[in-house]
């Protein structure tokens, strides 16, 4: 029998890709006034409307969820609008997009909220500085989030969910990773509450699946996905004991029958965090039952072999993606890869954005 490849259809629930390859969620802030998609940012996801899913950069949920310039939101109308432009687009050229939703929680600078704290689990304060319109500032000391609030920040999950079906978007990605707020919730450096929302595993989950069952009162578990990162540092994060957690909401997530779980392969260096599981698909991913993506430095042949091998059943890629709109065309041809500009990864205009050339 032959093995699948990267360039193999595959069907995703009841959405149909036309290959495994998946572009990843990156922050490119090129988003216009008031947060609001671009027709340039159109114009770049319709370039890469040839892999087999688009993951869109991640877009906060509500004022508060951000702690970026130039982000994208889906909690206006006037963004919901800006989204149309870019999803029809893909949707022209027979492309599949799926909108990653983001609360930064304590990632975030006062300077975005009219000099109001950033909030958190936990009044935990991260090292680390916070890119601001006005250049790099040291992160804050965030203000504890009360119950009720929380109740509100799922309602704006919910809402956001609502908004991206409103703009036309294939499902969405919940953004449980790299440190922010879902992220935040899960792991025991940043969530030190004694109520139900921190402590055990399941409490410390909580918000995770709270936000997960709002959402899939718009969308049917079947077009939602979860993005993870287990051995993620990133944004000053860590857990004593990450296996424990991350094997509760993993085992946890089978039940519910997901477009996906997007797990990330550690940014860290191995050597110098020896705490950090190296092969996060491996370990976790074998504790999935449902369709699985990985992310995290793959190759044409590691990806290959991955799939190859039924560890994953799709490989999300970035850089290469950024800096190669025809990723997949280049992949079947074995053709040379343009080279990522990293001085242009974040602001901008189309320089380093839309004018990397396909074949």
């Amino acid at each position: 029998m032959t093995k699948n490849t990267l360039l193999s259809n595959f069907s995703m629930g009841d959405l149909q890709l036309k290959n495994r390859m998946v572009m990843a969620p990156m922050t490119r802030n090129r988003a216009g006034e008031g947060n609001v998609p671009t027709p340039l940012m159109a114009e770049y996801y319709k370039q890469r409307s040839g892999a087999g899913l688009i993951i869109t950069e991640a877009s906060q949920i509500s004022p508060q969820g951000m702690g970026y310039p130039a982000t994208p939101g889906i909690h206006t109308s006037q963004q919901v609008d800006g989204w149309k432009l870019i999803t029809n687009a893909v949707h022209d050229q027979g492309g599949k997009i799926f909108i990653q939703l983001w609360h930064v929680g304590r990632i975030s600078h006062p300077d975005f909220h009219g000099g109001d704290l950033p909030v958190a689990p936990s009044a935990i304060q991260p090292a680390g500085q916070a890119f601001t319109y006005e250049g790099l500032k040291d992160f804050v000391k965030p203000r504890a989030l009360e119950n009720i609030e929380i109740k509100a920040i799922v309602n704006d999950y919910k809402q956001a969910a609502q908004n991206a079906k409103d703009a036309g978007f294939d499902g969405i990605e919940l953004h449980a990773a790299n440190g922010y707020l879902i992220d935040q919730f899960l792991v025991d450096r940043t969530n030190q509450r004694d109520d139900e929302y921190g402590g055990s595993v399941e409490n410390r989950a909580r918000f995770l699946f709270e936000v997960l069952d709002a959402v899939n009162e718009v969308w049917p578990k079947n077009r939602i996905g979860i993005r993870l990162s287990p051995s993620g540092l990133f944004n000053d994060m860590g857990d004593s004991n990450p296996m424990s957690i991350f094997t509760y909401v993993i085992e946890k997530l089978n039940a519910y029958e997901l477009a996906y779980l997007h797990l990330i392969e550690p940014l860290m260096p191995i050597d110098e965090h020896p705490q950090l599981i190296p092969n996060v698909i491996d370990v976790y991913g074998d504790l999935y039952s449902g369709v699985r993506m990985a992310n995290g430095g793959f190759t044409k042949d590691s990806g290959n072999l991955a799939i190859a091998d039924e560890k994953t059943e799709l490989v999300s890629y970035g850089v290469p993606y950024l800096a190669n709109p025809d990723l997949e065309k280049r992949f079947e041809l074995n053709a040379e890869l343009n080279t990522a500009k990293q001085d242009t990864f974040y602001g901008g205009n189309e320089v380093g954005y839309t004018d990397y050339p396909s074949l």
